[in-house]
């Protein structure tokens, strides 16, 4: 089945469209529910989240830990914190957090969005 050129390129518009609003998307679930307990500059009943990718897991300055997030050593990268996302407790056995995102595109989104916020600055 051939879809017609017109239909075709305003599919790839929307699929573009989507990628680039998940940042946007993200940035509007973190505000609504992960602020209660992150920000991304100041520490909470979570660690400040700016900067967290790329950053090794337990290792936030000025933050007390569990032990497990304590003596954790991966760094946080997008799949890591997906998985972290989905559930905390199967990425650090004994962690503290006890919440989830259940659906896979708002992990998505919240991810790139925490990516963005971590990127470093250009000059």
């Amino acid at each position: 089945m051939r879809l017609p050129v017109g239909l075709l390129l305003g599919l790839l518009g929307l699929c573009a469209g989507a990628q680039a609003q998940s940042v946007a998307r993200g940035q509007a679930l973190f505000e609504s529910r992960c602020v209660a307990c992150h920000s991304l500059d100041a520490n909470r009943v979570g660690p400040a989240l700016r900067g967290v990718v790329g950053r090794t897991a337990g290792k936030a300055k000025n933050f007390f830990y569990s032990e497990a997030m304590t003596a954790a050593t991966h760094v946080w990268d997008a799949p890591k914190l997906k998985a972290w996302l989905t559930n905390p407790e199967t990425v650090v056995p004994g962690q503290d957090m006890n919440y989830r995102l259940d659906i896979p595109q708002d992990r998505e989104d919240v991810v790139a969005y925490l990516a963005s916020v971590s990127a470093p600055a250009r000059k």
